[in-house]
């Protein structure tokens, strides 16, 4: 596994807008599907063991809008961890310099039985550690 990964959407007919441009709230699909990748493996064996990863805040920064002819690429970054709670930060932008939007979810783990707050796993922790010196 990886602390980051890029991801690259397809900018689909349905995505756009009145104006033309993708709607806003498709930027919370696109951060979805990348954070979705990042840890498709991780949360397939946290489930499995009765902890879930829950979004409790997300957030979106726009810097320009993305049009049907864009490419559009979202990289994803575990950027805090914490106790029960992690950050993950998303560059939305075409790999070429143009940064479309900056986003960011707060996870928290929880004990999928009690719906409470639990520290992270180890799995996690370990994961935003690697490559780190």
């Amino acid at each position: 596994m990886t602390k980051e990964l890029s991801v690259t959407m397809d900018v689909r007919y349905a995505d756009i807008d009145m104006y033309g441009h993708v709607n806003s709230t498709v930027f919370f699909t696109y951060m979805e599907t990348a954070r979705v990748r990042l840890f498709m493996d991780l949360f397939q064996e946290l489930t499995k063991k009765g902890i879930l990863l829950v979004v409790v805040n997300a957030e979106c920064s726009y810097k320009r809008e993305i049009f049907i002819t864009d490419t559009v690429i979202v990289t994803v970054t575990i950027d805090r961890i914490g106790n029960t709670s992690f950050d993950l930060k998303y560059d939305i932008h075409n790999g070429k310099g143009k940064l479309f939007a900056i986003g960011k979810t707060t996870l928290v783990a929880l004990d999928a039985n009690k719906k409470s707050p639990i520290p992270l796993p180890e799995e996690l922790i370990n994961m935003s550690l690697k490559g780190e010196g």
